[in-house]
């Protein structure tokens, strides 16, 4: 089936494009505009989601919690001697006290300062392999050489964000379906609208030969045009919307929210929206009209 997407200007002649026509543009922009937004949430959450896997998948933090500060700090040492010596661990290095009073004072004020604080000793631990044998023979390593040691992974009590990201993917994909078969509804109302105002019009090409596949081409052209047309200029609003966001995040400083970040495969992605949406109304438009003339005409 040959799908043109651009009308001749002989065709369009045979049906009139005053506003009922032109403003199946405007409903299209708006719809297209939506729905890039859509995509580019769905594929900014996929990056984060992607990011958040790759900052903490292999990540461990080793605390010990010893109220003396000399055994505290005896024991850190056995604890971070024993995993720098385990092949399975990249890195091991302790974490700064200095840092954790600065993660403490939002809750401790200036009290956590206090050099008599006793603040746990933690060790931050990076694995080479991140699976399930591999993280228990470390766990078993740590709590050997101190039974006091606490194995957190970063994993578990980041796993609800991890839980939300794909709730968000999966909401910004069945957005994206959603207005695709928004804009499928739209063009088969739109076809049969087309077809009652220019009814006369259809009969009289019926009587000079036309056939139901060539009348129905002269539509589906027209609604291809506006629906590309008005894509494009949604899209392209969109795209500008889209990059002011993303100046506002870079602003942020997040780590979690700086790894949003499009490749050019998302780009393509989105730009390539409107022609895919531009073909789907193609294809709803002649099935319309073609079924509605074997009933009607």
């Amino acid at each position: 089936m040959r799908i043109p997407v651009l009308a001749p200007a002989t065709d369009r002649r045979l049906l009139d494009e005053g506003r009922e026509t032109r403003s199946m543009a405007w409903i299209m922009a708006i719809m297209m505009f939506l729905t890039v937004l859509a995509g580019a949430f769905g594929l900014g959450a996929l990056a984060a989601a992607r990011t958040l896997d790759r900052q903490l998948a292999g990540r461990l933090t080793v605390q010990i919690v010893v109220a003396d500060p000399e055994q505290r700090a005896r024991a850190a040492g056995n604890v971070l001697a024993r995993l720098r010596a385990d092949r399975a661990v990249v890195n091991a290095a302790p974490v700064d006290r200095d840092a954790l009073v600065a993660m403490l004072r939002p809750w401790l004020g200036e009290r956590g300062s206090d050099v008599d604080l006793p603040i746990p000793a933690m060790i931050d631990v990076e694995l080479r392999n991140p699976d399930a044998a591999t993280v228990t023979r470390v766990t078993n390593a740590a709590r050997a050489a101190e039974p006091r040691a606490r194995i957190d992974r970063y994993e578990s009590w980041m796993s609800p964000v991890a839980n939300f990201m794909q709730v968000m993917i999966a909401l910004a994909a069945g957005l994206v379906l959603l207005m695709a078969a928004a804009t499928a509804t739209v063009v088969v109302l739109a076809a049969r609208a087309g077809l009652d105002s220019h009814r006369e019009t259809i009969e009289m090409l019926h009587m000079l030969g036309s056939t139901d596949g060539q009348v129905a081409r002269l539509f589906q052209r027209r609604i291809a045009r506006d629906t590309l047309y008005g894509g494009l200029a949604g899209t392209l609003l969109a795209l500008v919307v889209i990059g002011f966001i993303g100046v506002q995040i870079a602003a942020l400083g997040s780590d979690l929210l700086g790894g949003i970040a499009f490749g050019a495969r998302d780009w393509v992605m989105l730009i390539g929206l409107p022609i895919l949406f531009a073909l789907l109304a193609t294809v709803a438009a002649r099935l319309a009209v073609l079924r509605a003339l074997e009933r009607y005409l």
